[in-house]
């Protein structure tokens, strides 16, 4: 399988999968030109969409990719049923598409129906996991948050997190802030932002790095714990993430 992404608005990306025949499945479209542009540009032939939650940004070009391709099945949470939504999935549900199978994860946070689509090596997250950082709580909690970064890095050290949003740099400039002498954040920070600076993208990222820059997966973490501790006492781990995420919310 091919793994491409599409840039959208002012740092959306939506992921597309092909196979050598040229078949493709679409990850979160939240508009609909630059794919549409995409397929005729290579010839693909689109065989179903991913919706990973309900947000506009996400779900904007379902309505007209179905238009142009009736035969689209659109998978996703039952909280985008009304955005096109023609085959609701849940936690724990596996199916095929172009012969790989994927299972959904539900991933709430950042909405309360959240899910994430898992195929090896491709875990596709929308807005809950980012490199360096995590999805803001709009109608979920932190602990909600917290339990899906869970679910998350009990995957294989070789998934690739294909996250929906160029945000590395600004969540790195974060975790410089928190764990300033901290080398592995250090070296990351600097490769981000050579990167940016060439207008190159930072995604997909391995969840095995992802592991030692990104500070919501460090809430054990003794650097971490010190630097927390330097402000107020927290036993558990939640709290941790909690305080991190207001934190950053702020930063």
């Amino acid at each position: 399988m091919n793994l491409i992404s599409i840039p959208a608005f002012q740092d959306n990306y939506i992921w597309v999968l092909t196979d050598d025949s040229g078949r493709c499945i679409i990850v979160d479209p939240g508009e609909a030109e630059p794919v549409l542009n995409a397929i005729e540009h290579n010839q693909w032939q689109p065989e179903a969409i991913l919706l990973t939650h309900h947000h506009r940004d996400h779900v904007g070009g379902v309505a007209a990719l179905c238009a142009k391709f009736p035969h689209l099945v659109v998978y996703g949470p039952a909280e985008a049923k009304d955005k096109g939504v023609t085959r609701v999935v849940e936690d724990g549900e596996k199916f095929v598409i172009l012969m790989l199978e994927f299972s959904v994860i539900a991933t709430p946070g950042h909405t309360s129906g959240h899910i994430s689509f898992f195929s090896f090596p491709y875990l596709f997250c929308g807005d809950t996991m980012f490199s360096g950082g995590c999805g803001r709580l709009f109608e979920g909690t932190p602990t909600q948050m917290y339990q899906s970064f869970q679910k998350i890095n009990a995957l294989s050290d070789e998934t690739l997190i294909c996250c929906a949003h160029e945000y590395t740099l600004a969540n790195m400039k974060f975790a410089m802030h928190i764990l300033p002498e901290d080398r592995a954040i250090q070296d990351y920070y600097l490769k981000v932002k050579e990167l940016r600076a060439k207008q190159q993208s930072t995604l997909p990222v391995i969840l095995k790095n992802e592991r030692k820059i990104n500070l919501f997966l460090r809430t054990d973490d003794i650097d971490l714990i010190n630097k927390i501790n330097e402000e107020t006492n927290m036993q558990q781990p939640e709290a941790r993430f909690a305080w991190l995420r207001a934190k950053k919310d702020v930063f």
